[in-house]
């Protein structure tokens, strides 16, 4: 099992492909916290977001690009990154 610090570093190097299991991991390193669960979407929250965060898996069970773009965006405007 692949550490979360190297899972992110991963996907800050521009690496795409990590399953949502992985994706989910690397949310709670960050501090990100589960929800609630709503059909497939699981939403997750942080004390220093001021919204849910909503992923869900695609049909290859991986994260979807677009809801790891979100994260980094959300790394950089809020300052996010993990406990050591």
């Amino acid at each position: 099992m692949v550490k979360p610090a190297k899972l992110l570093q991963r996907l800050l190097d521009g690496h795409h492909g990590i399953s949502f299991r992985d994706f989910e991991r690397v949310l709670m390193a960050l501090g990100f916290v589960w929800d609630r669960t709503k059909g497939s979407h699981r939403q997750y929250v942080h004390p220093k977001v001021p919204r849910a965060f909503p992923v869900q898996p695609d049909k290859n069970g991986d994260a979807k690009r677009y809801q790891i773009r979100e994260l980094l965006e959300l790394m950089e405007a809020y300052g996010l990154h993990m406990e050591a």
